[in-house]
């Protein structure tokens, strides 16, 4: 046993509980030890005058002040030049030993003189039979591994001697070896401090052993995960540079950034997204600090007595490694099966694709669809993402800026038909209701379990007013908005619950604002209830996963609100994308009381049925709203307040939108369609619906009998509301038509193939005589191409006035300098449209053809469907503003795709993350009932015994949705 013990107290108080108290308990624990330590000498980092007061009346040898910032290694270095004795015994003011754990300690360091210093088992003071730490190693490419942390202790290890390294906390050193080994490395950065001081150990001869007899309780350390991640990897990283051989340093230096750059990427795949920022902070860190490096190389190389080889037998092998990982899973199912096919949801999606496939039968000959807010996509994948591009817009004499969101998703969608981009759209048409019937009833899936439910939200979001207006009407960003809305609600409920579904959620939040703009606010307003409720039911756990899922919302958007903001017009930013299209609807009290019951528009009931009788039937969706109101009292309260709150945000969305206009068409004021916010509204309502269904109790068979009722008077009602706008087509009432490849004339669209170098000046006269002019970029103005940088403008631009000036110099002076001027400019051709079919527009067109026909430096090419073509003769210069303000055009572009990027890695699932899915329940807000305990007779035979044993634990551990998880430093861990 050593002669004598000079035990190092440092103090560096954590702000969670009073350090002052702490160290009076450990100086409490040292007097009552049975060997007593001979000399202490307490190191305090800046502390106030209720530690000193405590630390001067400890009789210690020595209280020695310090800066706060001072590390741990640093505070050590201060109390070793005291140094006095034949052992050192490293303590914090957090750790209590036991009676007898410097007596077992000291035991173990005299057991064999190769042993450089003893290490403790570390147990939780608030939980003592839970292992800290026993024993410390790391894999081949030296990441560290705890062989014991976090697991309950039943003395599984307590024969346990030899190992790589310890927790620094603790430990009985050797006064020789820890001279020798000059103390802990300050270049760890406060991890691996006992690690790197057990390697070192053995490479100068020694051994660390293991006293597991010897118990010290220690505080839980705060959380704090960045600093707690960047620690460990500088350590980690540190140690790499310092073991490498001599010739490999270099190399390990150069590979430390795109080491970092990889390591990211697999964080974002292993959803540990909160390892990036350290990842690079410790590479940063590691690469500007050589000095610290060289010192630790130096070191060891003085030291050294024996070859690496000795320490390989210690290290962690990697099917170790995963087997430690493996054991770690969450084991069993939390949730039944999602039961799809058994359950209907199945036979929902196909009788749905079967009247979709009725009602646009038409539309499955037609290549292009036409009418309404449709228009073509571009004939290639490349001239879809250019559209979806920054820089100089496809549509306007010189429109410089960034693109709308939406034509990334218009993009996204004619990539999938390759060969033929505007096919895609009329995939989409037809696969609309089977689409929207799918994602109803998984959304359905958050709120109950029973099938009859789930068929209600799916059939009642198929048929959903909103959507059935938007087929017929022709409006595709509230037809995709509507099919993303669902999948949206099903992952964005459970986003706080794991990465995965919030990278999902944040990639759906993107798409529907991107269609939508309008619902942002309503969103919102949504994503601030669900801040409050992670920080209030969830105490904060899973925080980040909630706010990421507005980061790549913000990002994407953040080009175009700049531009908007800049340009003073921030209510720009709510305009409709794609082809602007009036509403037809008014904005008084009886369009109101539509959107109340979620219709856009009228009904389309009164084809069939007198006025009188056909103002009632947009109740037809009564049953849904009177269930709804129900559920949001009846249902569970979380939910319903969530549910409630989104319905009223999306009401209030559409009884605005109706009566603001931030965008126009031509002369005319275009106010926002409402139909996407009523879609918010309406899967609030039904997911209210579900909540009320779900809710119904009693006897199992009246209860089920007055569920069923209740669901089929509800989708009966459904179905007969739709009749009208499902037979649309049909009776062809809609004003989706089959359109063409090209708005413009098709020898355009033949020469404007080769790309948007060269652009169409299109003249249309009005009902009025007046001309609506533009100019379009290739080979058509597709629905990509849509800017509301142009739709939205509060006032005509510089290239509004130049166009104004031209159509004017064209009409009016047929000798002029126009027609050079636009060929400067890049423009190849005139096109003089039909435009209204009135006397003042007539008379404009024979003006206009006349003057036109009298150039020299036109050609007529001839009258075609979309109007008279000229040609024009003279030299035509590429566009000359095609790369204006496109400098950052790719950084931005860049960073926007570095963010989706992201979030798609997020998304990914992986084995890991299903299997942590698995143990929560699918329905969110429902309470676990209580762990039911069975008691067990105990049996005669051991054999029986056992199978006793494994039964009533099976039977214990049986929760309402998922087992109860083990308990864990880890705040995110047994989220439920």
């Amino acid at each position: 046993m050593p002669a004598r013990v000079h035990a190092l107290l440092v103090v560096r108080p954590d702000g969670r509980e009073a350090a002052d108290i702490r160290l009076q308990r450990t100086l409490t624990a040292l007097r009552a030890q049975s060997r007593p330590v001979d000399t202490l000498t307490i190191i305090l980092c800046e502390t106030d005058a209720a530690v000193q007061d405590v630390a001067r009346a400890s009789q210690a040898e020595g209280v020695i002040g310090a800066d706060r910032r001072t590390s741990f290694a640093d505070a050590l270095a201060l109390g070793s030049h005291r140094l006095e004795g034949d052992a050192v015994w490293v303590l914090t003011h957090d750790t209590v030993p036991d009676v007898d754990a410097l007596t077992r300690l000291a035991g173990a360091l005299e057991a064999a003189p190769s042993v450089a210093f003893a290490a403790p088992k570390l147990v939780r003071s608030d939980e003592r039979d839970r292992i800290v730490s026993l024993g410390v190693s790391m894999t081949t490419l030296g990441r560290t591994v705890g062989l014991a942390d976090g697991e309950h202790d039943q003395g599984q290890y307590d024969g346990a001697e030899d190992v790589l390294g310890t927790d620094v906390r603790g430990i009985l050193v050797r006064a020789d070896a820890w001279t020798a080994l000059g103390g802990v490395d300050a270049g760890l950065a406060g991890a691996d401090e006992g690690l790197d001081l057990g390697i070192r150990a053995r490479l100068r001869g020694g051994r660390v052993a293991l006293a597991p007899g010897a118990v010290v309780a220690v505080s839980a350390r705060p959380v704090a995960p960045l600093r707690t991640a960047y620690a460990a990897r500088t350590a980690q990283l540190h140690r790499r540079l310092s073991y490498a051989a001599a010739p490999l340093v270099a190399l390990h230096w150069l590979t430390l950034l795109p080491l970092a750059l990889l390591r990211s990427l697999a964080a974002l795949l292993g959803k540990r997204p909160g390892q990036i920022l350290p990842e690079w902070g410790a590479a940063v860190t590691a690469m500007v600090r050589p000095a610290a490096v060289a010192r630790s190389r130096r070191g060891i190389r003085r030291q050294r007595a024996a070859s690496w080889a000795q320490i390989a037998p210690l290290r962690v092998t990697g099917a170790e490694l995963r087997h430690r990982l493996d054991d770690d899973l969450p084991v069993g199912a939390g949730r039944g099966d999602l039961h799809f096919f058994s359950g209907g949801g199945a036979w929902i999606v196909l009788g749905a694709l079967v009247v979709s496939v009725v009602s646009f039968v038409s539309l499955l000959a037609w290549p292009v669809l036409g009418g309404g807010a449709l228009a073509p996509l571009r004939g290639t994948v490349a001239g879809l993402w250019a559209d979806a591009a920054s820089g100089a817009r496809p549509l306007g004499w010189d429109t410089v800026g960034p693109a709308d969101p939406f034509s990334a998703v218009v993009a996204l969608i004619g990539t999938m038909s390759p060969a033929a981009p505007s096919r895609a759209l009329v995939v989409l048409w037809v696969l609309a209701l089977p689409f929207a019937a799918l994602g109803g009833w998984f959304a359905a899936t958050r709120f109950s379990d029973r099938a009859i439910v789930r068929a209600v939200v799916a059939v009642g979001w198929a048929l959903a007013p909103s959507l059935l207006g938007a087929l017929i009407a022709g409006r595709p960003a509230v037809v995709i908005a509507h099919l993303v809305l669902p999948w949206l609600v099903w992952a964005a409920s459970v986003a706080h619950r794991s990465w995965s579904t919030a990278g999902v959620a944040s990639i759906l939040a993107v798409v529907v604002i991107a269609c939508a703009p309008s619902l942002a606010p309503a969103l919102g307003v949504v994503f601030l209830v669900g801040v409050v409720l992670t920080v209030t039911v969830q105490r904060g756990r899973g925080l980040a996963r909630v706010i990421w899922l507005i980061v790549p919302t913000v990002v994407v958007f953040a080009p175009l609100v700049w531009t908007r903001l800049g340009a003073g017009e921030p209510w720009a930013l709510l305009a409709d994308p794609g082809v602007p299209l009036a509403d037809p609807a008014g904005a008084d009290a009886a369009r109101r009381m539509l959107l109340a019951l979620g219709f856009p528009v009228t009904d389309g009931w009164g084809a069939f049925l007198p006025g009188i009788v056909a103002m009632w039937t947009p109740l037809l969706v009564a049953p849904v709203l009177v269930l709804a109101v129900a559920g949001l009292v009846l249902g569970r309260s979380i939910p319903a307040l969530v549910l409630a709150i989104t319905a009223l945000t999306g009401l209030g969305s559409a009884a605005v939108a109706i009566g603001v206009a931030v965008a126009s068409d031509g002369p005319d004021a275009v106010t926002l369609f409402p139909g996407a916010a009523l879609s918010l509204y309406w899967i609030a309502a039904l997911c209210a619906v579900a909540l009320a269904l779900d809710a119904i109790r009693g006897v199992e068979r009246a209860g089920a009998r007055v569920r069923g009722t209740l669901a089929v008077v509800t989708m009966a009602a459904l179905a007969l509301s739709a009749v009208p706008a499902l037979t649309a087509p049909l009776r062809g009432a809609a004003a989706v038509t089959q359109g063409t490849t090209s708005t413009l004339p098709a020898y355009v669209e033949a020469e404007g193939r080769g790309g948007l170098s060269t652009a169409t000046f299109v003249m249309t006269p009005t009902a009025d005589g007046a001309v609506v002019a533009d100019v379009v970029w290739g080979g058509t103005a597709s629905l990509g191409g849509q800017t509301t940088l142009r739709t939205s403008r509060s006032a005509p631009d510089a290239g509004d006035e130049r166009t104004a000036a031209l159509v004017a110099a064209l009409v009016a002076d047929p000798d002029g300098s126009a027609v050079p001027d636009l060929a400067a400019h890049g423009i190849a051709f005139v096109v003089l449209g039909d435009g209204a079919d009135s006397d003042a527009a007539r008379a404009f067109r024979l003006v206009a053809e006349t003057a036109l026909d009298q150039r020299a430096d036109l050609e007529v090419v001839g009258e075609t469907a979309k109007g008279k073509l000229w040609r024009i003769t003279g030299e035509v210069a590429d566009r000359a503003d095609a790369g204006a303000g496109t400098g950052d055009a790719w950084r931005i572009a860049l960073v926007q795709a570095g963010i989706v990027l992201a979030a798609l890695l997020l998304a990914l699932p992986t084995r890991r993350s299903l299997e942590e899915a698995r143990r929560r329940p699918r329905v969110v807000g429902r309470p676990r009932r209580r762990v039911r305990r069975v008691v067990t007779t105990v049996p005669r035979d051991a054999a029986s015994a056992e199978a006793s044993q494994v039964a009533e634990a099976s039977q214990a551990s049986q929760v309402d949705d998922a087992p109860t998880a083990p308990k864990t430093d880890d705040p995110e861990a047994g989220e439920s």
